[in-house]
């Protein structure tokens, strides 16, 4: 039996058949004997829609608010997906980051993990449950809401991998690798082989 975490992107959730699929794979996961933890991102265009809006009402928010307002996003996917597996027979519970134990520092938008205290998720697996975790957020120590930034999906799930001692760590996206830039946007990026930790 392995412990294995694995991450979903926005466009690996972007609706409820999208969501139905994902969870049909973390059960075919679990079923096949291992202990599964996923991270989520938010569904499809969510958070640029939360942007959007955000900057219909003012050109100017608070960076605090901004980041509470970006959470959601994961919250709802996570909420969604535990449904999801729910209803295939298995037992899942959702997380956000702070339930999840992510600590972060103060800076809103762009937070840095400053530890781990994943002992809910621990809990969980070990009781026999998927544990769904949503990415991209953490809490600071002043109990403030955090979001990790770009990419901060992917930085949850290889977090929560370390601190848990998983055996692995997958990472599901639409793009075949790690790019110098968004491949959609800058037509010369290019696949990246290697990357440093604090990339």
């Amino acid at each position: 039996m392995a412990l294995i975490v694995q991450k979903y992107g926005g466009s690996s959730v972007a609706d409820v058949e999208a969501m139905k699929r994902v969870a049909r794979r973390v059960v075919e996961t679990r079923n096949a004997g291992h202990q599964v933890v996923v991270v989520v991102s938010a569904m499809g265009d969510t958070t640029d829609d939360l942007l959007d809006t955000a900057a219909q009402i003012t050109d100017r928010a608070p960076d605090r608010e901004m980041d509470i307002l970006l959470t959601a996003g994961e919250r709802i996917s996570m909420s969604l997906l535990s449904m999801a597996v729910n209803a295939l027979g298995v037992p899942a519970q959702a997380y956000t980051g702070a339930q999840a134990g992510i600590r972060t520092d103060s800076h809103f938008g762009r937070a840095q993990i400053i530890g781990m205290v994943p002992e809910r998720i621990a809990r969980a697996i070990r009781d026999g449950q998927v544990a769904i975790v949503a990415g991209f957020q953490g809490v600071s120590e002043d109990a403030d809401v955090t979001t990790l930034g770009r990419g901060g999906s992917d930085t949850t799930a290889v977090a929560l991998a370390a601190a848990l001692h998983a055996d692995v760590c997958e990472i599901y996206t639409d793009v075949d690798g790690l790019f110098s830039a968004d491949p959609r946007i800058v037509p010369k990026a290019h696949r990246l082989r290697t990357i440093s930790q604090e990339e």
